[in-house]
């Protein structure tokens, strides 16, 4: 015999053992006393023994019959434990979101993301893991974790992505800084021809400037960071200009702390995207996330420097 049996026509077997009829066995298992027939003549051929004795009185099952309807039993048995198991193992897995996030997203968005999810959602457990985005989407491929968020305007294939937020990149300075005074705008070329405080390669603040800047001739990074917060503290103390998201310096720019340098012609939009894999439409609470984070997200707004 090449080829499983049917688990039906094992209840068949089993209920004919049980109820002393085909017809009996048959609705137990939901089938038509006919197909029911028919079920059992197929697998008696390949078996090539003869399961069930048939009368007028009824259906019993021959002694290879009866061999055979007990190792159904064991077999239907560990089937149903199977499906009892796995049926827990995917509760437990809505029960638990794996999360995760981009610096700059994780940082700023996520925390308040994940505030009003628990609050909608109080039975799920979140864990979050903060990454650039290169490592993000390894994870979400790799499916370790169920739903990433990430600032890279590349996503790789075969990787889902859906925008669920809009960011803005500025050149940011201390107020002290000579760009802060000049009296002409900041061209495209001298900020390229500028040592910069960086992100490391592959995170998505990082792609983003590097694709604005690729036409560009480019001065090696002043100093190269892992985290937008260690990069703005690094302004802050006036270390030198940097590239950063509107998210990460909102509240020092509009304390004064920092100042932004206009830089015309210069873009450096960018959406803010959750990645998953797996079938297109994200659902469970890994879908619930991505929705909330779509509903909820406002753009920062905050006032560049004139020079």
């Amino acid at each position: 015999m090449t080829q499983w049996p049917d688990p039906t026509v094992l209840e068949l077997l089993v209920g004919i053992d049980d109820h002393g009829s085909l017809s009996a066995a048959g609705r137990h298992a939901g089938l038509a006393q006919p197909n029911a027939s028919r079920a059992l003549q197929l697998f008696e051929r390949q078996l090539g023994v003869a399961l069930v004795r048939r009368s007028p009185a009824g259906s019993t099952l021959t002694p290879e019959g009866t061999v055979i309807a007990h190792w159904a039993r064991r077999v239907l048995g560990e089937t149903q434990r199977l499906l009892e198991a796995a049926e827990g193992l995917r509760a437990h897995r809505q029960a638990e979101l794996a999360v995760a996030a981009s610096m700059t997203v994780a940082e700023h968005l996520v925390p308040e993301w994940l505030s009003r999810f628990h609050r909608a959602h109080p039975q799920v457990r979140v864990h979050l893991q903060v990454h650039n985005s290169d490592q993000v989407f390894t994870d979400v491929a790799t499916g370790t974790c169920d739903v990433g968020f990430v600032e890279s305007p590349f996503v790789p294939s075969p990787l889902h992505h859906l925008v669920v937020a809009r960011d803005e990149l500025v050149v940011v300075v201390h107020p002290t800084h000579r760009w802060a005074h000049r009296g002409s705008p900041l061209t495209i070329t001298e900020l390229a021809g500028t040592a910069l405080l960086v992100r490391e390669p592959g995170s998505g603040t990082r792609t983003t400037l590097d694709l604005a800047l690729h036409s560009y001739d480019r001065a090696d990074p002043l100093l190269e960071m892992g985290s937008a917060a260690a990069i703005r503290t690094s302004v802050l103390a006036g270390t030198g200009p940097a590239v950063m998201s509107t998210l990460a310096v909102a509240d020092q720019v509009k304390t004064g702390e920092l100042s932004v340098i206009k830089v015309p012609g210069l873009e450096l939009h960018r959406a803010l995207r959750a990645v998953w894999t797996g079938p297109p439409r994200l659902m469970g609470p890994a879908g619930d996330l991505v929705q909330l984070a779509r509903d909820h997200h406002a753009r920062p707004s905050i006032a560049t420097s004139r020079p």
